[in-house]
């Protein structure tokens, strides 16, 4: 037995906890490598730098637009606990003046020389218990019946209002936790990227930067470029005021998580170009695709909504011969780019 034993000891002590430290090391180096949060990687060609680069911009945009869907559902709980606690307020007030009326009624039979059960609720520490008391229910008047079971059923509706509130609480912070964690991996994303780029000769950098735009109209602005759809005009009025709204924000920075009027993302571009033309649309490129009528890639019309990635992470609004606005990264502004420089996804007709 204790020849057994040994060495099995020893070779958990040796080998095997050098095998372990050295499997350890190589993938903190391979996840080094991974997320671009190390040192510089020798040896990298522009295009090796400009796929990175491109390669953590997309990972960045689903993390955005996982943010941009954590957010918006956050709001929406925000929005329901303030009513709750809004709806809660006013009955609450709505019960003290009945439990008031109650108590003046209570005091009046106590100088006429007693008390009446039924208003006994209104002095009670424990109304519910008292309440549910079938010597209560026996003794009570009717008319003090009705007006203590008016109380005891806003003492419900309230007890209720609370507990909603405290459900939505919980959701609330569960929500804006998983807003921490998506803006966490947008950060180190946009940092990596940047570090990348930052290993480039100044002269490559540039040319990266155009490349890492995704668009071909890469020096064009809303002063150079007309709105102009060629032979494909936009089919409606709505559609039309889109286009124009998203050309008047060429040029306009792209920001993760805007929607404007002065930056944005690539589905905060699209949600304000049609709320500009009174057409709500959801905030996510996954919510988005799904707003209307799903068309072909040879179907497209100008105000169509252009869908890329697997993933559907990023989006752009069609302006006809084949190029569509968007919001790229952060390396470039709002502008024009062929829809067929990203993988197409799918096109949705709004109106």
């Amino acid at each position: 037995m204790a020849a057994h034993r040994k060495p099995r000891q020893r070779s958990v002590g040796g080998n095997t906890a050098r095998t372990a430290a050295t499997i350890a090391l190589a993938g903190a180096a391979t996840a080094t490598g991974f997320d671009g949060t190390g040192h510089a990687e020798p040896n990298l060609t522009p295009a090796q730098v400009k796929a990175k680069v491109d390669k953590l911009y997309q990972e960045a945009e689903v993390a955005t637009e996982k943010y941009n869907g954590a957010k918006e559902k956050a709001d929406a709980a925000e929005e329901r606990l303030k009513t709750l606690r809004d709806e809660a307020a006013r009955k609450t007030d709505k019960l003290n003046s009945a439990r008031d009326a109650l108590g003046s009624m209570a005091a009046a039979q106590y100088r006429e020389g007693g008390l009446d059960p039924s208003l006994q609720l209104a002095l009670s520490s424990d109304p519910d218990h008292y309440l549910d008391s079938a010597e209560f229910v026996d003794r009570a008047g009717t008319r003090q019946a009705a007006s203590v079971a008016s109380v005891r059923e806003q003492l419900r509706e309230i007890e209720q209002l609370r507990g909603a509130a405290h459900i939505e609480l919980a959701s609330l912070k569960s929500r804006q936790a998983e807003l921490k964690r998506h803006k966490k991996t947008i950060t180190a994303k946009l940092d990596a990227a940047r570090r990348l780029l930052s290993q480039l000769p100044p002269e490559d950098r540039a040319t990266d930067t155009q490349h890492a735009s995704r668009g071909s109209n890469t020096g064009a602005t809303r002063d150079t470029l007309t709105p102009t759809t060629g032979n494909a005009p936009a089919p409606n009025s709505r559609a039309s005021a889109a286009v124009s709204y998203a050309y008047s924000k060429l040029g306009s920075p792209y920001v993760w998580g805007a929607t404007g009027p002065d930056a944005f993302d690539c589905s905060g571009l699209t949600q304000a170009a049609y709320r500009s033309a009174g057409i709500s649309l959801p905030r996510t490129t996954y919510a988005q695709i799904d707003a209307g009528r799903r068309v072909s890639r040879s179907e497209l019309q100008p105000g169509d909504l252009v869908f890329f990635y697997s993933a559907i992470s990023h989006v752009g609004i069609y302006i006809g011969n084949g190029q569509m606005i968007h919001a790229p990264n952060p390396t470039a502004p709002v502008r024009i780019a062929p829809i067929d420089e990203m993988p197409f996804a799918g096109a949705t007709r709004v109106v």
